[in-house]
């Protein structure tokens, strides 16, 4: 049973699974749009929108927790200067996912996620 097991294991031990995570809210906030793989898309969609929600708080303790999460410190300042213009009015829904045509591979969904 999975009852209330809510986490999404990815396949992956969790200092792996936190590590990938980590790289993938990176580059979705350095990039704006990363293409991946439709499950992950889904999982690390909730990582971003904590993540600017942090910088949207503009506190020292929210820019502590964000610099803990997200490698480049560059990209932390970047943000907590521009989410509370971009993103002031809005109450969540950061991210948007758009679904694509499956891998040549091995025929995983694939997805784009974005910033909206």
């Amino acid at each position: 049973m999975r009852h209330r097991n809510a986490i999404k294991k990815l396949s992956k031990p969790a200092d792996q699974r936190r590590a990938l995570l980590r790289a993938l809210t990176t580059e979705v906030i350095r990039h704006g749009r990363i293409t991946t793989t439709l499950v992950r898309a889904k999982v690390v969609r909730s990582e971003v929108d904590k993540m600017i929600t942090l910088a949207k708080d503009g506190s020292l303790a929210a820019r502590r927790q964000a610099l803990g999460y997200i490698y480049d410190k560059e990209l932390v300042r970047a943000l907590f200067e521009q989410v509370p213009t971009r993103y002031g009015n809005r109450n969540g829904g950061y991210t948007r996912i758009i679904h694509t045509v499956p891998r040549r591979g091995d025929n995983a969904s694939m997805a784009i996620i974005e910033l909206v």
